[in-house]
């Protein structure tokens, strides 16, 4: 058990310690800054294109998105040279934006048409309501009244459909109103690249609001000169129509805000792996140690009983796991944060989920292995499959391979130490390197513990059955 300890935290610090996070800004090469946050304190990203005017009070804007392209860029079919192809990527953004202000991450309400998720209306970065499928040029339109924003969609520019309604506090007296359009990066195998979205926007109308058209390229970067724009944005006005071009996106940063928790775990499946071993062998040894010298079985011994030794080793276990992950998390942040990393934000509720469901995990193995155990009752067999059915799963998805197999196997319940939520709205890589996590945390555990559950029941199962011939045997 100390070895179990001692393998995750050795292996979570030594990440925290070898890793050093550097930007380019308009100052050069250097520290990544801290997390750009949203209202509820989430790392977001705010980067678009944006043509707005100044609307004060109550009012209204009405637009066709008439047509969605784009381009991105795809691994390079002749190396060194760019390959950029026609496209947008699922979750490309264009539509109608009112938001509190120009600095990136205040409060916004916006509706929109994707690349490949239909109308959407989306608020705030984190929250993101469905609307209706794409079917050609959309007709999309918001309405401020207060701190009220409710957003619509039309096939015809006649009928309208809600999408929903939201309440921004504290929303000013004059906010920004207008077109916008991004579109986050394409996803390669383990990174993103470039990518942007292009929407031409006619049949615009303003309530509330009939000034001039300004443009911002809102959150744009800089080269390393300073001066050139990184991807920049753009319109261009014909006639009655805008065609906006941007990229970036508005939402949760679940890979570019920051170094996560749950990484200062990410040797937690092989500490698991003493665990296991020690578990099956608490179980074959008790086995062993309640036979008399002649080989006939003694009375009843607690350290025999699959219930009596899954409530003791479980226990064990869990103590195990609170010391590793109460030690490794917070001095592997400690350490990131010494190395001038950016991190993720984390609350106290949920550093103690990561915390304390670790532990819950390392007894839910336990328990698992121990069933096995007594199942089997060849330790290299049991300890085989503990490792087959907990471990091999979690390096695989890991490496981004079969990520399925964190839904059906007791390796799920790694999802309890996810430390940033997975949003239905973000695309991020199969893996869980990139935060990749297909069950929610609760629900990850309880399938560790399901597993846990039917195989104490059947040890438990087998043992009654055993128990009458091993009272004939004691009698004859």
């Amino acid at each position: 058990m100390a070895a179990s300890v001692l393998v995750t935290v050795s292996l979570g610090l030594l990440i925290a310690g070898g890793v050093r996070s550097t930007c380019v800004t308009g100052k050069g090469e250097g520290p990544c800054p801290a997390p750009l946050l949203g209202p509820d304190g989430t790392a977001v990203k705010d980067k678009y294109y944006f043509v707005h005017q100044p609307l004060k009070g109550n009012g209204a804007i009405t637009a066709r998105v008439s047509d969605l392209t784009g381009q991105m860029r795809l691994p390079d079919a002749v190396p060194g040279v760019r390959n950029v192809a026609e496209g947008v990527v699922p979750w490309a953004k264009a539509g109608l934006l009112v938001r509190q202000s120009l600095k990136q991450g205040t409060p916004y309400a916006a509706v929109m048409l994707t690349g490949e998720h239909g109308v959407r209306m989306q608020h705030n970065y984190v929250h993101d309501i469905p609307g209706g499928p794409h079917n050609g040029p959309q007709w999309l339109r918001l309405t401020r009244s207060g701190d009220t924003v409710s957003g619509y969609e039309s096939d015809d520019g006649r009928t309208w459909t809600e999408i929903g309604t939201v309440e921004l506090a504290g929303l000013p007296e004059t906010v920004e109103i207008g077109l916008f359009a991004t579109s986050p990066g394409v996803l390669w195998s383990m990174a993103k690249a470039f990518a942007q979205a292009t929407a031409t926007f006619d049949q615009i109308t303003l309530q509330g609001a009939n000034g001039s058209w300004r443009h911002d390229d809102v959150g744009v970067g800089l080269e390393s000169d300073g001066r050139t724009p990184h991807h920049p944005g753009g319109v261009v006005e014909s006639g009655d129509k805008l065609i906006v071009t941007g990229g970036g996106d508005i939402g949760p940063a679940t890979v570019e805000g920051g170094m996560r928790a749950d990484l200062m775990l990410i040797g937690g499946a092989v500490g698991l792996i003493p665990v296991l071993a020690a578990a099956v062998t608490f179980c074959t040894t008790g086995h062993r140690r309640g036979r008399s010298p002649g080989g006939l079985p003694e009375g009843p011994h607690p350290a025999r009983r699959p219930a009596a030794q899954a409530a003791v080793f479980g226990a064990l276990a869990f103590v195990t796991g609170l010391v590793t992950s109460g030690v490794v998390v917070p001095a592997g942040l400690a350490l990131l944060r010494a190395h001038q990393n950016p991190i993720q934000p984390i609350t106290l509720a949920t550093g103690l989920r990561v915390i304390v469901g670790y532990a819950a995990l390392t007894a839910a193995a336990a328990v698992l292995a121990l069933g096995l155990a007594a199942l089997a009752k060849r330790a290299v067999v049991a300890i085989g499959l503990s490792i087959a059915l907990v471990v091999v799963p979690y390096g695989l998805a890991t490496a981004g391979l079969a990520p399925w197999l964190l839904m059906v196997t007791p390796a799920a319940g790694f999802a309890i130490t996810q430390s940033v939520p997975t949003f239905a709205h973000v695309d991020v890589g199969p893996s869980l390197l990139e935060g990749y996590y297909p069950l929610p945390p609760w629900a990850g555990l309880a399938v560790t513990c399901g597993y846990a559950a039917v195989a104490l029941g059947a040890a438990i199962a087998v043992r009654r059955r055993r128990a009458p011939r091993e009272r004939d045997s004691r009698l004859r």
